[in-house]
């Protein structure tokens, strides 16, 4: 028997509640390019154990650091005066019965290749340095993935997830998928992957401040830059009020000063991240496991990616939480809002957590003898199928920020 615990929680529902912040930090921010690296090193680890030696090998791969460097952007140019400086640092194991593989070489191709599917303007190879540094490991250390049983927890530690998402945090979240997806890159090359939404709700009014890094060879002059500015307010304005009746204002770029005619009054870059000019980055500073910061809501410390998916549980609950509540909103009736807690003991196996918690918001009419036994069903079953997560992080269908 797991020990499944099922609540109601009393208070007002995200979408009631007076103040409301949320943000996303873009694919291109510093912190999220150290978070997709970190993960893209991880998976390429776990695909190279399993090619090798057909299970994943013990690793963790959570602390990459950015080291901004120096650019000069201009309209119209511009150019990279110094690369950014990424380290790749951890643990991996490099060997294992007596056979070795190049952890150092999978680490750093799996971290260029992230970056020039990422930005799309940077030249990887001449705008960056990348040293790998990753400790090695003890072969002993093994958690070979598919075998007999769950592997044992290797902390006792927690995650926590909720469900479903209010309609500022989905805006905010399709504002960035949209600014960041291929198509507009297509239709608005100028605009780089380094874009920063913060949305405020005060009630029913809705506040949309939007970081946006344009590149400069895009963008000819100021005419052009403030053109863009505009049309990508009404852009995002109209996007937001596909996801509410509130009322919404957009501001981007608000620390421009529209009366200056140079480079220097305005947010240009040469790549699309101001990584290349300043801005350092690290893993676990940015978006949670979810792929927002929600100071509304819970929220876990954990930086989730790149530790191992096989048994870290500051990963593996984090974004099993989520998937629970997910299917919980989803799948029983009479649940408004789901939040989840699980717990680890370290040794312990990683489906018979310490403590598996959901807290119910619950609609109008329903009671919580109408919906803990299914509830708690759902829960049974995603802890008894946990190894559906690490197989989905190894295949990259899971986002962890």
């Amino acid at each position: 028997m797991r020990n499944i615990i099922v609540e109601e929680l009393i208070q007002k529902p995200i979408e009631e509640q007076e103040i409301e912040i949320v943000e996303r930090k873009g694919i291109g921010h510093p912190d999220s390019i150290s978070d997709g690296i970190a993960e893209s090193v991880s998976r390429g680890l776990c695909n190279a154990y399993l090619d090798h030696f057909g299970g994943v090998l013990h690793h963790n791969t959570d602390e990459v650091q950015i080291t901004a460097g120096e650019s000069y952007p201009e309209f119209g140019g511009g150019d990279i005066i110094k690369p950014m400086d990424i380290l790749l640092t951890g643990r991996g194991v490099p060997e294992y019965e007596g056979r070795k593989i190049g952890i150092d070489r999978i680490a750093i191709k799996a971290a260029k290749n992230y970056l020039k599917e990422t930005l799309i303007n940077l030249d990887v190879e001449t705008c960056t340095v990348v040293e790998c540094k990753i400790g090695h490991g003890s072969g002993d250390l093994v958690d070979v993935f598919g075998r007999e049983g769950t592997p044992k927890s290797n902390d006792t530690s927690f995650g926590v997830g909720f469900a479903p998402f209010s309609e500022t945090e989905r805006m905010v979240m399709a504002i960035e998928e949209l600014l960041n997806s291929k198509e507009f890159k297509k239709k608005y090359p100028q605009v780089g992957e380094d874009i920063k939404v913060m949305g405020l709700r005060d009630h029913d009014q809705i506040t949309l401040t939007v970081a946006v890094a344009m590149i400069s060879k895009y963008v000819d002059g100021v005419e052009t830059y403030l053109d863009t500015k505009e049309e990508l307010n009404e852009i995002i304005t109209n996007l937001a009020k596909e996801h509410t009746a509130r009322d919404v204002t957009t501001f981007i770029n608000t620390a421009d000063n529209p009366n200056c005619e140079s480079e220097e009054g305005y947010y240009l870059t040469v790549t699309g991240t101001s990584a290349e000019m300043g801005d350092d980055g690290s893993v676990g500073r940015g978006n949670r496991a979810n792929g927002l910061i929600t100071p509304n809501r819970p929220m876990s410390m954990e930086a989730t990616s790149g530790k191992n998916p096989i048994n870290h549980v500051g990963k593996i609950y984090n974004l099993l939480s989520n998937q629970m509540a997910n299917d919980i909103v989803k799948e029983v009736e009479g649940v408004n809002q789901a939040y989840m807690m699980i717990l680890s003991q370290i040794g312990s196996h990683i489906d018979q957590p310490r403590a598996a918690s959901a807290q119910l918001i619950l609609e109008k009419g329903y009671q919580m003898s109408e919906v803990r036994s299914e509830v708690q069903g759902v829960m049974d079953t995603w802890l008894a199928e946990i190894n559906k997560i690490t197989e989905m992080l190894i295949k990259g269908k899971l986002r962890t920020f």
